[in-house]
């Protein structure tokens, strides 16, 4: 019979997944901590063309985060043999579900039913997100037999590690973008926490696929498949980013944004970069920069908000007065 394993976390099984699992966990959240009504009067501030932008933004980041809950980190766990890594890929699972709905959250505040119904419809149909997710599925649908290559588990993981680190942030300007202009804040608050869990999911995946990168057989063509499908990945992310950010302007700052996160992605996985990036908006970069958020306990959640980890509970003594204590 076969023998089945008990994950013991008191045995380190690598040098990393402990730290990320605790680096996960300060940074758990839900979307319903939030107000994004708070940015109603924005919204209708907005241009109709920004707003169009914006939503067609985060329909793309919905299928993204959809496909990734469903099917990438269920089929990579299944070839993984650390434990403990599987149960970080497992709690990051749970959050990519939680980042889809945080999105409909958002959708709820600022459209109508008939807006969400015309957005989703125009995910299903728009050839450009059909073929990032159709060409992603397509490496971690190989998963999906027991015996599989080394080759196409590192191409798996390596998938996982573009959509996370590079195929995202096209989305993300919008939100980043309008925040720094002083627009929908609040929303931006939900964008900032995904991001923040994207950030480390990348390189926790990408470490992943460095280890297996040093068992390939043949590492040099591994690469070569991993830089044509980057390429090709980037070509297509150029073409979505013309067709929903042309009418407001922004194409060629987000193009600049894709190739600093293209390079990003390439790094998770332990090469170098590969596109010139010339300047990025500092506005988009100051967004993901967590440390320059505002603090305000009163209105919204922060993003550099932390759920305790050490808890010291009450006793019937800590409330007892101390009588020598003058009045």
């Amino acid at each position: 019979m076969k023998q089945y394993k008990a994950v013991n976390w008191n045995e380190p099984e690598n040098d990393y997944a402990l730290m990320f699992w605790e680096q996960n966990i300060k940074q758990f959240w839900i979307d319903t901590e939030y107000i994004p009504s708070k940015d109603i009067d924005s919204w209708k501030s907005l241009s109709p063309e920004m707003r169009e932008c914006y939503k067609k933004a985060l329909g793309g980041l919905t299928l993204l985060d959809t496909l990734q809950s469903n099917t990438g980190m269920p089929k990579i766990m299944d070839h993984i043999d650390s434990l403990q890594n599987k149960s970080v890929l497992a709690y990051m699972c749970m959050m990519e579900a939680i980042h889809a709905k945080s999105y409909s959250t958002i959708f709820t505040t600022v459209a109508t039913s008939r807006d969400i119904e015309d957005i989703f419809n125009w995910v299903q149909q728009n050839k450009y997100l059909q073929f990032k997710a159709s060409t992603i599925d397509k490496y971690y649908r190989r998963l999906a037999d027991t015996d599989i290559s080394k080759e196409d588990l590192f191409m798996g993981l390596c998938a996982s590690v573009l959509l996370e680190s590079f195929l995202f942030y096209s989305g993300f300007f919008i939100p980043l973008w309008l925040c720094g202009q002083g627009h929908m804040v609040a929303s931006a608050d939900i964008i900032k926490k995904i991001i923040a869990d994207e950030s480390i999911h990348g390189v926790f995946v990408g470490l992943l696929a460095q280890d297996v990168y040093k068992k390939l057989p043949n590492p040099e063509a591994s690469k070569e498949k991993l830089v044509n499908l980057m390429n090709e990945l980037y070509e297509n992310e150029l073409k979505y980013t013309e067709e929903i950010y042309t009418d407001v302007g922004l194409t060629a700052e987000v193009k600049e944004y894709v190739r600093y996160n293209a390079n990003k992605a390439l790094m998770n996985m332990g090469f170098e970069p590969i596109f010139k990036v010339k300047r990025v908006n500092p506005i988009v970069l100051n967004g993901l920069n967590v440390e320059t958020t505002q603090h305000d306990f009163f209105s919204k959640k922060s993003t550099n908000y932390e759920k305790a980890t050490e808890i010291v509970h009450l006793r019937d003594e800590d409330f007892v007065m101390d009588t020598s204590i003058a009045v």
